[in-house]
């Protein structure tokens, strides 16, 4: 392939774009040589401290989530929660254990249903579902913010000096985090392992002292019993309520997708391959099974707890218990002094979830959209990627007004939109494996993820608003991205048979000429005529030609490498073959590649396709094949903008 030369980049741009594997295409840095890795098996670290990554994300909802169970179920609230736990641990708990077994390297449930469709369909499938992923990870970002302000504005210490400044502080937060990520953020197991153990050992100082209070003061449970009673009769109207409720508690659903993503970091056996990692898979499972189980025990303490000890008025917007049940318990029953440090450590692991979820974007992202051809050439850098997430975050905080409660809805849509497909994703799964049981048991658990999801869009709308715009915006952005790169050689490397080398080989001692045809029948006739038709229309003798023919595979690939073979027809006409998603781009890249080698420059002739110029440009665009001369020639003069070095092209 042609190299350019470029005057360096700016120091900006280099910083901005540094790490960047395909930076400016020839004046990046040569990378230093890798170390010889290691086994899958001696990689990474053992399950139970890559779990506190997922428990950054998981477990700091309990920041929030009881405040907003409160809100929106009442007295209900502890038995909603127990509804939650169960499809908890009956329903997402096993799907994601098999999704763990099926994408094994990190890619989670997207990159399953993107193995099951093909084509345009299963692009713009995946897209969707990458907004619907953009707007669970972004709400993250700006709900953990603005709860941990949350915090900071109620501690008794500072609420005089930081009273009405809750979206400054958020905006800050989110700056800051921008900021780490600028100067460069190293996901750090450590630091996640000592957020999580002080948090829970915090939580479980509260849990213990609240349910304390709870014994000694028996007519707490006897006077939210008799209410329950009141308000709804009997207990199975309390169960079909709670059902009818559920929705709005999904947010306790979240960290199964972060489980998933972050399984390249589970240590596996000795003896794990790349294809199948059986000791990571195993290690993935206990992963997710402890950390569902821990925060299930949490979550119904936890309802019970601040049901039964906060009144009902503090739950609400200006309560001192909106967004911080938990913390409100800390100060009340502990003081101050150990409030204020459960304070800093819910801060601190909300923060962080922050962080988790700006990494959980910065490795989604990257992994699909440039591969589609769908990002400019800078999306594949981290640095830019965070300023543009940054600035989404700044307006996301702006929309909702830095409100935990208002943010809700949009959380729980991205992540029951995300469990519902991997629940789809596990069912197809199965069904393929002729496992009759689990497929059964997984299309009842997206049944009932569905339902959910579609009762939380009705109820609480401005979470599939907001998916939406993420959907539209990364779709456009996406197409008109793919648009601007449609004449960029995306051909990643060229590989040729024998045979093929053999014919290149013999044609380099004369002058080099292929001729593009659309394979027909492949008999004697067709390239017969073919071969006087193109010496007619353009006045050159002789039969020494190799035909070049080019199969469009999946069009809506982007890039692939190129393998050729060599073939004689009717023992007479040599025959290259590629399969592409591109004709233009499949024989630019084989121009070039034929240039390198021999040092010749091969001349490749066409004939005009028939109809509308712009209707062939579409067709190129969608299909991979139309107007195929012009697009060749731009191709080529993009690659290699020196014309004396540039293959032939001519059409007659």
């Amino acid at each position: 392939m042609a190299t350019t030369e470029h005057p360096p980049p700016s120091r900006l741009r280099a910083w901005m774009l540094e790490g960047l594997a395909d930076m400016g295409k020839g004046h990046d840095r040569p990378a230093p040589p890798a170390e010889p890795e290691a086994g899958p098996g001696h990689r990474g670290q053992r399950w139970y401290r890559v779990m506190c990554l997922t428990g950054v994300d998981y477990f700091s909802t309990l920041g929030y989530q009881p405040g907003i169970a409160a809100l929106a179920a009442g007295l209900l609230s502890p038995i909603a929660t127990i509804v939650l736990v169960i499809v908890t641990l009956a329903g997402a708990l096993p799907v994601y254990r098999r999704v763990a077994e099926e994408s094994p390297h990190g890619e989670g449930s997207i990159a399953m249903l993107e193995r099951l469709l093909s084509f345009w369909k299963g692009k713009l499938f995946v897209l969707t579902l990458l907004g619907f992923a953009a707007t669970d990870f972004l709400i993250t970002i700006t709900l953990s913010a603005a709860d941990a302000s949350t915090h900071l504005v109620e501690n008794p210490h500072l609420t005089n000096v930081l009273h009405g400044r809750q979206m400054i502080i958020t905006l800050v937060l989110i700056a800051l985090l921008g900021a780490v990520f600028l100067k460069g953020f190293l996901e750090a197991i450590g630091v996640a392992v000592a957020l999580v153990v002080t948090y829970l050992g915090l939580n479980a100082v509260v849990v213990s002292v609240g349910l304390w209070h709870v014994l000694t003061e028996g007519h707490v449970v006897t006077d939210w019993s008799s209410a329950l009673t009141a308000e709804h009769g009997n207990v199975f109207a309390m169960i079909g309520v709670s059902l009818l409720v559920f929705p709005k508690l999904a947010l306790g659903l979240s960290g199964f997708e972060t489980g998933v993503a972050v399984m390249p970091h589970v240590q596996g056996n000795p003896d794990d391959t790349e294809e199948r990692p059986t000791g990571r898979i195993r290690g993935t499972k206990k992963l997710l099974t402890a950390a569902a189980l821990i925060m299930s025990v949490f979550l119904i303490a936890t309802s019970f707890i601040t049901t039964w000890l906060i009144p009902e008025k503090e739950f609400e917007s200006g309560g001192q218990a909106n967004g911080r049940a938990l913390a409100y318990l800390a100060h009340e029953y502990l003081g101050n002094g150990f409030g204020t440090v459960y304070d800093v450590s819910t801060i601190a692991i909300l923060w962080f979830a922050g962080a988790s979820a700006m990494a959980g974007l910065l490795n989604l992202m990257p992994r699909y959209l440039p591969r589609y051809g769908m990002a400019p050439h800078w999306a594949r850098a981290v640095r830019p990627m965070v300023i543009v997430f940054t600035l989404v975050a700044f307006l996301v905080t702006w929309i909702f007004d830095a409100d935990v409660d208002a943010q809700g809805g949009a959380y729980a849509t991205g992540v029951l939109v995300l469990m519902s497909s991997a629940a789809i994703a596990v069912t197809i799964a199965a069904r393929r494996a002729r496992q009759r049981g689990w497929t059964i048991g997984f299309a009842t658990v997206s049944a009932v993820l569905l339902y959910v999801t579609g009762a939380n869009v009705v109820e609480r709308p401005d979470g599939v608003k907001i998916g939406a715009c993420f959907i539209a915006g990364i779709i456009l952005v996406s197409l008109l991205s793919r648009l601007a790169r449609a004449f960029e050689l995306r051909v990643t490397s060229v590989t040729l048979d024998p045979m093929a080398e053999r014919f290149i080989r013999d044609m380099s001692s004369r002058k080099i000429r292929f001729i593009a045809n659309e394979p027909d029948q492949r008999d004697q006739r067709e390239y017969r005529d073919k071969i006087e038709q193109i010496r007619e229309d353009n006045d050159i003798p002789g039969e020494d030609f190799v035909f070049v023919e080019v199969t469009v595979l999946d069009p809506s690939e982007f890039e692939a490498g190129l393998t050729v073979r060599g073939e004689v027809l009717h023992h007479r006409y040599r025959v290259l073959t590629l399969e592409s998603s591109s004709i233009p781009n499949a024989l630019a890249a084989l121009l070039l590649h034929t240039r390198d080698t021999t040092g010749c420059t091969p001349h490749i002739y066409f004939e005009w396709t028939e109809g509308s110029p712009f209707a062939n440009f579409l067709r190129f665009f969608l299909f991979g094949q139309g107007e195929v001369a012009p697009v060749t020639r731009e191709v080529l003069r993009e690659a290699e903008p020196d014309r004396a070095r540039r293959p032939r092209v001519h059409t007659g």
